[in-house]
Formats: structure tokens, C-alpha cells, sequence
């Protein structure tokens, strides 16, 4: 039995960004978590040994987000996915939404975003 873990708008401080100022001054990052998995055995055994604990995720991508720092989206969304990929391996597929809210484009917008998914070979 297949089964999806989401993990929606976790937010997080972090200093991403090309621009000088994104790197000092740091932004709210919000991330958007979907980890597909078989759920079989833990829907029989109701434990948390036989799925994904899904705080140990939160604190990754908290770790991942504050701590790190990356010019692009894209890079943050590629570290994302390939940490969780490696701490979790009865995840087979991984998608992440990263949305930047505070983007320094000198006009209203609500957010910029990037959209990606692995799936375990």
C-alpha cells in the first residue's frame, strides 16, 4: 500500500538569494514536503519504526534552510531532496516546494517558487 507523507509551509529563516542583500539581511523561506511510500507496514503494526518520523524531517529541512546557504532555489531544493532521499531510505520519491516570499523585485508579488521532485533509483 502506497502512501504520501506531506509536510506543508514549514517555515524557516535563512539567507538564499543571488542578491548581496538577500545574503545579509536573510529571508522567511517556505517549503512544501511530499514523501512517497509503501505504508503497508506500518498501517499493521501502528509503529514508528516502520515508516518515516516525520520530526526527524522537519529538523532536517530546518538544518538545511537556516544553516546552509545557497545562491538559487534550485540548489536549496536539490540539498533538500537529496538529504531527505539519504535519511530516509523507505521513501521512493521526494517533492519539494521552496517558496521565497521577500524576493527583492522592487513590486508586489506574493512569492517566487520552485517545484522539483526525485524518485529513488
Amino acid at each position: 500500500m502506497t502512501g504520501k507523507i506531506r509536510l506543508k509551509n514549514m517555515a524557516f529563516y535563512g539567507y538564499h538569494g543571488a542578491l548581496p542583500e538577500e545574503n545579509t539581511l536573510g529571508q522567511r523561506f517556505l517549503v512544501d514536503l511530499t514523501l512517497t511510500l509503501d505504508i503497508a507496514a506500518a498501517a499493521r503494526s501502528d509503529s514508528l519504526r516502520d515508516t518515516v518520523d516525520y520530526a526527524q524531517i522537519y529538523a532536517l529541512c530546518r538544518k538545511i534552510v537556516e544553516q546552509d546557504r545557497v545562491k538559487l532555489l534550485e540548489t536549496l531544493a536539490n540539498d533538500i531532496l537529496d538529504q531527505v532521499l539519504a535519511a530516509c531510505p523507505r521513501v521512493t520519491e521526494a517533492s519539494v516546494i521552496v517558496r521565497k516570499p521577500s524576493v527583492p523585485l522592487g513590486g508586489p508579488l506574493d512569492y517566487v517558487a520552485i517545484e522539483t521532485s526525485k524518485t529513488r533509483p
